[in-house]
């Protein structure tokens, strides 16, 4: 087990959990203080923060300087991606909080012995972060004076005045963004991919990688039962002689905990309940236990929290009403933790990767699975296409509405347009292409706003996307993609969910909705209208995509049943 300080976490009841809390205005990404340090004439998409290179080192060695006085500098020798690999990246973090390093412990593979052998001129990435001025929670308490400064002329982050994991964890969406340009640069692709291993009747497994912004469904559809995991997060990808194939970056779960109750992920929750090395972070403490919101259970009306002593009605000094846990609230623990961890996390050939699915939150448009006509399509209208509800995961941004492209987009580093470029030029260099899907769990009927899916309906969508992969199902081609048959998703539910799916569920999930499905199709045209660097081919199979909705809104009308389109 690792080295805790018993000033920034504490033991709770079960042997090996222990909780942190994080500053009350140290919740999730912060977006305004992430900047990229670019070097004088050079430049990057005006949608990615920045700062001149000198002035930004400047100001971080200002506020870092000190900062660790007192303190002990912990240095951590890891890797990204297993060792001995052609998908490994050295990394190392200098960081003076035990909780951070407790945490990269649990996230990451051990890198001293690969360090001792590197060669000269080796790609590393390397972290210092600082928490600063710690509060009497000892939690990060200069907050207006929060940093992260990627300078990715030298592959280093700089972290400063923050501890939540996602600002201080060089190796999370940070290195991503070093990632990405290193994958830009050599042909591969850098990736905010859960990765699962799916099994039929056989015995034989089928890899799916999928990407979903925070709070879409990514951890969940990462851990459905009967299944295994390889990750949860990132993902670097490479083509292996015409294979696309794909490792964990990580090794390690920092997921989200609300919500997480027996009934709904029986997998987690159990990993959550007994003995092992966790660490909670934003919950609220009461008797040695962690608590959370949509547990199960009514939760206690006082305890300790990420404001210090919480009571129910408690609000904070703008008047708003604080929860007695965060709805950002996390767990980080170790895959092999759990039971359905796949065998293959530290093969350093990666596995095959046969479906790729992109998911956010569309209330109104597309259905809850469908695949794409081609490599091509799926990576515009699935991947680039993708809209969402923000969440609570990024700072200032819950409840708005956005594109957010791959699940990526606050983390690319190179111009979006370029990205997607890379996007296609790496399927067409493949022998044997992944199938793309998109999946919405979040639809909602037309005349109310109840959903439509429930949430372990998606391993039933899931499943199907394997007997696709293996040509063992046929599909309804509409204007948006293949939809599955009636015939063939109903005795899924029954199996998988024991449930009774009818004709009129299947009607209602699988109708098509020109009107919202035309309107989404001219958000995404402005929204990379505007970058003025998407490639041709993007507008292209938008506008045919456009245009086979307008053709059968003129055949069908506006709302358009699944089983007025042919079988293929």
């Amino acid at each position: 087990m690792a080295i805790v300080s018993r000033e920034e976490s504490a033991a709770l009841s079960i042997p090996g959990h222990t909780f942190h809390f994080d500053g009350y205005y140290d919740q999730g990404r912060d977006r305004d203080a992430t900047k990229f340090l670019v070097p004088e004439g050079e430049t990057l998409s005006s949608n990615l923060n920045q700062i001149e290179r000198e002035k930004g080192i400047e100001k971080i060695s200002e506020i870092l300087k000190n900062s660790m006085q007192g303190k002990t500098m912990i240095v951590r020798f890891l890797t990204l991606g297993p060792a001995n690999s052609p998908f490994t990246i050295p990394c190392m973090e200098c960081t003076d909080s035990w909780y951070v390093a407790h945490s990269v412990d649990l996230l990451y593979r051990k890198g001293y012995e690969t360090f001792c052998n590197l060669s000269n001129g080796a790609t590393i990435f390397k972290t210092l972060h600082s928490a600063g001025k710690l509060d009497e929670n000892m939690a990060s308490s200069d907050y207006e004076n929060k940093r992260i400064y990627i300078d990715y002329t030298k592959n280093n982050v700089y972290c400063a005045n923050t501890q939540y994991a996602g600002n201080s964890i060089g190796f999370k969406k940070l290195a991503l963004r070093l990632a990405i340009r290193e994958a830009h640069q050599n042909g591969w692709l850098a990736e905010h991919f859960m990765i699962i291993g799916v099994c039929d009747q056989d015995k034989n497994k089928t890899y799916l990688a999928g990407a979903f912004p925070s709070a879409c469904g990514k951890t969940s559809t990462a851990m459905l039962e009967g299944e295994s995991i390889l990750s949860d997060d990132l993902a670097y990808v490479r083509n292996i002689e015409g294979t696309c194939r794909a490792v964990n970056v990580e090794s390690g779960i920092f997921g989200i905990v609300q919500d997480i109750n027996p009934k709904d992920d029986p997998l987690i929750h159990k990993i959550l309940s007994t003995q092992g090395e966790i660490i909670f972070t934003n919950v609220l403490v009461k008797d040695a236990k962690p608590w959370w919101l949509g547990m199960n259970g009514e939760l206690p009306k006082e305890g300790k929290n990420y404001s210090g002593w919480w009571y129910e009605g408690k609000t904070d000094k703008e008047g708003k009403k604080i929860l007695p846990a965060h709805k950002n609230a996390r767990y980080t623990v170790a895959l092999k933790a759990l039971a359905n961890c796949d065998t293959e996390l530290d093969n350093p050939a990666g596995v095959k990767l046969e479906g790729i699915m992109y998911g956010g939150r569309d209330y109104k448009a597309y259905v809850p699975v469908q695949q794409a006509f081609s490599w091509e399509h799926g990576i515009i209208v699935y991947g680039a296409a993708l809209e969402t509800e923000t969440t609570f995961a990024t700072v200032g941004a819950e409840g708005k509405y956005e594109i957010n492209v791959m699940s990526i987009q606050d983390f690319v580093s190179i111009p979006l347009g370029k990205y997607i470029g890379n996007y296609l030029d790496f399927g067409k260099g493949l022998t044997e292409k992944p199938l793309i899907f998109g999946v919405n769990y979040f639809l909602k009927g037309k005349e109310n706003e109840k959903f439509l899916n429930e949430r372990k309906d998606k391993h039933v969508w899931v499943k199907w996307m394997t007997l696709r992969v293996h040509n063992k199902a046929k599909a309804r081609k509409t204007p948006i993609g293949l939809i599955p048959l009636y015939e063939d998703i109903a005795p899924l539910f029954k199996k998988i969910r024991d449930k009774n799916y009818t004709k009129d569920d299947y009607t209602n999930q699988f109708t098509i909705r020109v009107p919202e499905n035309l309107a989404k199709i001219e958000r995404v045209w402005n929204f990379w209208e505007q970058l003025n660097d998407a490639p041709d081919e993007l507008f292209t199979i938008l506008k045919a995509q456009k245009e086979r909705l307008l053709k059968a809104q003129k055949e069908y009308g506006d709302y358009i049943s699944p089983e007025a389109f042919e079988i293929v």
